[in-house]
């Protein structure tokens, strides 16, 4: 009997040490989870993805540079996939930041959403992401399909903007993307928006790359769909129609992230870089990496925070 009250009582005594070691050197189970501020003001380090073209790559750097240079700790890792591919990627936490566009996010997480202005769109977005997910500020940079002419041919036909196209508009050849015909801003957006209805489409697979913008300045389509931050556009001195009914909606460049690392210090370096960033500016990104220049991503984004004053 002795011997099994002893053995009970070093039983109690060592069941008490244990409790008192978990609560000097461990986690309380029945204390609240950490929050995201606790969790990466330890000093886990962020991770910023990218989508599968240059734009993303260099946003994603600026966004890495940045933190960084904050004391923040942030890698990259790019070229990780289209939309649907990186927003699951930040829903796991696989990766905790990628740069996005606000209207194309809007409409992959509700297809039936209406909104085609920018404020409209910064407006309901964070409330149509699921729970552990959020966008920070958005930036005044914005990347946008746009209707796009020579200036020659916006002086043969007066052109200004998209109402001033659908006037010509069954004279003129189109070129985009084959998949301009059914999405709801090509051919059925300007038909609807416009009364507008081109001669014909002509297909090309480069989203508006070189070979569109080549087409465009041979005469061989009148108007092409490229987007609003591709160099070419200055470079060429091209015209880019006004679209006053948002056939086109916004677009305007934002951080997506994860809660689970995100601290204020990072958010509000973020939200900074969204302050300073200008539509203008990714144009003369795009052409330092892209152009003759042929910057590395990482590069250019280092030279953009240095001339913002992000870096010494």
């Amino acid at each position: 009997m002795i011997r099994r009250r002893a053995w009970g009582g070093l039983v109690a005594g060592l069941g008490l040490a244990l409790a008192l070691s978990a609560c000097v050197g461990g986690s309380d189970p029945l204390s609240p989870a950490p929050s995201a501020s606790t969790s990466s003001s330890a000093g886990e380090p962020l991770v910023i993805g990218s989508a599968d073209f240059t734009e993303s790559q260099i946003i994603a750097e600026l966004y890495a540079g940045a933190l960084n240079e904050a004391g923040v700790t942030a890698s990259t890792k790019p070229n990780i996939g289209s939309r649907e591919v990186y927003f699951k990627a930040v829903q796991s936490g696989s990766i905790d930041i990628v740069p996005d566009y606000s209207g194309n996010l809007l409409l992959l997480i509700d297809k039936e959403a209406t909104q085609v202005s920018a404020d409209e769109i910064n407006r309901a977005l964070p409330g149509k992401l699921p729970k552990g997910v959020g966008v920070l500020d958005a930036s005044k940079a914005e990347k946008k399909d746009a209707m796009v002419v020579t200036k020659a041919t916006a002086e043969k036909y007066q052109l200004k903007s998209l109402p001033d196209l659908a006037k010509a508009c069954s004279e003129l050849v189109v070129g985009a993307p084959a998949t301009f015909a059914e999405r709801p801003y090509g051919l059925p957006g300007l038909k609807k928006n416009y009364d507008c209805v081109p001669k014909k489409l002509e297909p090309f697979n480069d989203n508006g790359g070189a070979v569109t913008v080549k087409a465009l300045l041979e005469d061989q389509v009148q108007v092409a769909d490229i987007y609003t931050t591709t160099p070419a556009i200055a470079d060429n001195d091209l015209v880019v129609l006004e679209d006053p009914k948002n056939n086109f909606i916004a677009q305007q460049v934002l951080p997506l992230y994860n809660e689970a690392k995100m601290t204020d210090k990072a958010k509000e370096t973020l939200n900074n870089v969204s302050k300073a960033l200008t539509t203008e500016d990714l144009i003369n990104l795009n052409r330092a990496v892209s152009g003759n220049q042929k910057q590395d991503p990482k590069e250019a984004a280092l030279a953009w925070l240095k001339d913002k004053g992000f870096s010494k």
